[in-house]
């Protein structure tokens, strides 16, 4: 699903976005909610980046947030891996520089990418057809993965997450 996200672009570098995990969900501009297997997963962009909502048929809960998020002390890490109760959760980030060429083509085809899928989400920001934020899940051999990608094309950055949250299979005594 695409949409054009009708707010002013408030993360505007890639330096700006940090990451928490289990904040409360914050207003959403755009969202998409889904079911995989026994998962409901709710795909939020937000006016500063985005959430990830997910909450388990048992009653497990994770939120994730990637944002511009006022007084946050966290900077967007390039990668965690924790336990949450009996989920393992990891996370890693990577940012692309890229040359203006470059970068349209390589928005273009994300927002193709994502836009066209059915677990997808991308929101244009007004402004640039290449400031973006875009979302992609799956669910895959008992784990749930989405990947996200936040454009700043004033900088030729591209900022791309991949997260991984699945249950702990208890070790074999």
């Amino acid at each position: 699903m695409l949409t054009t996200l009708n707010t002013a672009y408030t993360d505007t570098r890639a330096t700006d976005l940090a990451w928490a995990l289990g904040r409360e969900p914050l207003p959403a501009l755009a969202a998409l909610d889904l079911e995989l297997a026994n998962v409901k997963l709710q795909l939020r962009l937000l006016g500063a980046s985005h959430q990830v909502l997910l909450e388990e048929e048992q009653g497990g809960n994770c939120s994730e947030t990637v944002a511009c998020i006022p007084g946050s002390s966290t900077p967007l890490p390039l990668g965690v891996a924790t336990r949450m109760g009996d989920w393992e959760y990891e996370f890693a980030a990577r940012v692309e520089v890229l040359s203006p060429g470059s970068f349209a083509g390589r928005a273009q085809e994300l927002l193709a990418l994502v836009s066209d899928h059915p677990h997808g989400l991308a929101g244009v920001f007004p402004g640039s057809p290449h400031a973006f934020t875009a979302m992609l899940a799956q669910h895959h051999e008992g784990q749930v993965h989405w990947r996200t990608w936040h454009a700043y094309p004033q900088d030729g950055q591209l900022v791309a997450t991949r997260t991984r949250v699945g249950v702990q299979i208890p070790a074999a005594l």
